[in-house]
């Protein structure tokens, strides 16, 4: 993996974090999450290395990369949010350990990382079946694609389980 020019980067993190950290503060309301997206982004930019032409494509590069961070963000809140809506609906009793909990939270993120990567169909289907219990013909009609078709997307999606099961698991090395 090719790592961005050191000198270059911390040109472009003295130049700009500030500016960074303002945009993002205002956009997400919370200093501390706006200190942490800013964080990831200049870790993405080391681990992305780019030549700018001058410091509006330095700032929009940035830019980009924070909005994709944001959008994370909000997402991976809006899942926490579900899940503890759903944790508070269950008696004390059954209430996971803090522990728990944790791994849960990580899990839905990666589960619903995975289902993002999917091509729109492939999830739908997949989202069809397991969450509502659709029968492949409803599903075939619901998307507007043959059974076979279905079945298809749905060993796709199956295969991508695998995968994120067998990496939550720590079996693959990157």
């Amino acid at each position: 993996m090719p790592v961005a020019d050191s000198c270059s980067v911390s040109n472009l993190y003295t130049s700009h974090h500030r500016w960074l950290y303002e945009l993002l503060r205002r956009r997400l309301s919370n200093a501390f999450d706006a200190a942490d997206l800013v964080h990831d982004t200049f870790i993405r930019v080391l681990k992305r290395p780019q030549a700018f032409e001058c410091e509006v494509h330095e700032r929009s590069y940035l830019a980009t990369i924070a909005r994709g961070l944001c959008i994370d963000h909000w997402r991976r809140r809006q899942l926490e949010q579900a899940w503890l809506q759903a944790l508070a609906e269950r008696p004390q009793a059954l209430q996971p350990s803090p522990e728990h909990r944790a791994i849960i939270v990580e899990t839905l993120h990666e589960v619903d990382a995975m289902l993002q990567r999917l091509p729109a169909r492939v999830r739908d289907a997949f989202v069809l079946a397991q969450l509502q219990g659709m029968p492949y013909k409803t599903i075939a009609i619901e998307i507007g694609v043959s059974e076979r078709m279905v079945k298809k997307y749905l060993a796709q999606a199956l295969m991508h389980c695998a995968l994120l099961e067998a990496e939550l698991d720590g079996l693959l090395i990157e």
